[in-house]
């Protein structure tokens, strides 16, 4: 099994409620077991600046899919929870899923870059996977607790911890599973 590191996100509708939706079909992927969720963070829009602000989230997955099924996955699981690609880039959705990091698998294909690309200076990223994997190095990069202390504080101020009111608060309640 490899460990493939998710990025969850929403700002369209009831967006814990998709976080949720899309957590709960991650832990029913064939060959694969959700090993823990950070909890939401609401954070700023990121590029096309002009939406409501998203819920954000990162799942850890422990996974025999190879990193292309994976991805064709997570787009069916986008697709069941009612994404509608546009063609605008950076711009509002019902639910967003990007695989991260795939062990230290580093890759340029077309449509699937490893790691993500830009994750190392994306906040509404790194605090989540902070929270779950501070010491990950990120391939050419380097470790997460290091990408998230090198970030403008700025960027670090446009990302909350979601709220416990009646959306829950947390993405889900999977924590480290061995």
């Amino acid at each position: 099994m490899k460990t493939a590191w998710i990025g969850l996100g929403s700002n369209i509708g009831d967006s814990m409620l998709a976080l949720r939706r899309a957590i709960a079909q991650l832990a029913r992927l064939p060959d694969t077991q959700l090993r823990s969720v950070s909890a939401a963070y609401r954070t700023a829009p990121w590029g096309d600046t002009d939406q409501p602000e998203f819920l954000n989230a990162v799942a850890k997955l422990a996974t025999s899919l190879p990193p292309r099924s994976l991805l064709e996955a997570l787009l069916a699981i986008e697709g069941q929870i009612g994404r509608k690609r546009n063609g605008r880039r950076w711009g509002p959705r019902e639910i967003d899923l990007d695989l991260l990091v795939y062990e230290d698998t580093v890759l340029d294909e077309p449509g699937l870059t490893l790691p993500h690309p830009r994750l190392h200076e994306r906040a509404f990223v790194l605090v989540p996977l902070n929270e779950l994997s501070p010491g990950l190095e990120i391939p050419g990069h380097g470790q997460v607790g290091d990408l998230l202390a090198a970030l403008d504080a700025e960027d670090l101020a446009g990302v909350q911890l979601a709220d416990s009111g009646s959306s829950g608060g947390h993405a889900g309640q999977y924590r480290e599973q061995r």
